[in-house]
Parts: C-alpha cells; structure tokens; sequence
C-alpha cells in the first residue's frame, strides 16, 4: 500500500510503501489518532524503515494501493 504525506513548508512530499500486508481501516485510525492528539505520526515501511512526521507538520495524507492504476503522459484516456 503506497502512502503519500504532504508536509506543511515543504514542496516535497514523502511517499511511502507499506507492503500489501497493512490494514487500511487500521492505518486510516493510527493516522487519526496522531494527529487528533498532536503527536508524531510514525510509519513503517515494507524495508523496516520508520518516518515520524510531527501531526502539526502534516497537511494532508493520501493512502493508495500499488495496485492503482498509474498513467504516464500526455495520451487520452
């Protein structure tokens, strides 16, 4: 599952890969908890590295699937 982070100053986002193991209703829940309480929101990804962002850095987060289509270029449709 691929999770994309905007943070809040900073034009880059941070994309991560969570594998295909993780439970979106869960993930959607601990991304919730961390920023309703202003704590850090920590991730890990499918490699065992882990990001923190702190809540209040965060502007937005979107979670995806790698099983999402990807379209590359200019073509219609």
């Amino acid at each position: 599952m691929d999770v994309r982070i905007g943070v809040t100053y900073s034009p880059k986002e941070l994309d991560l890969d969570l594998g295909d193991g993780v439970d979106r209703d869960a993930l959607h829940k601990e991304i919730e908890a961390a920023i309703a309480s202003d704590g850090v929101l920590w991730l890990t990804d499918k490699r065992g590295r882990q990001v923190g962002v702190p809540a209040s850095k965060v502007a937005y987060v979107e979670i995806g699937s790698p099983d999402d289509e990807r379209r590359i270029g200019f073509g219609a449709g």
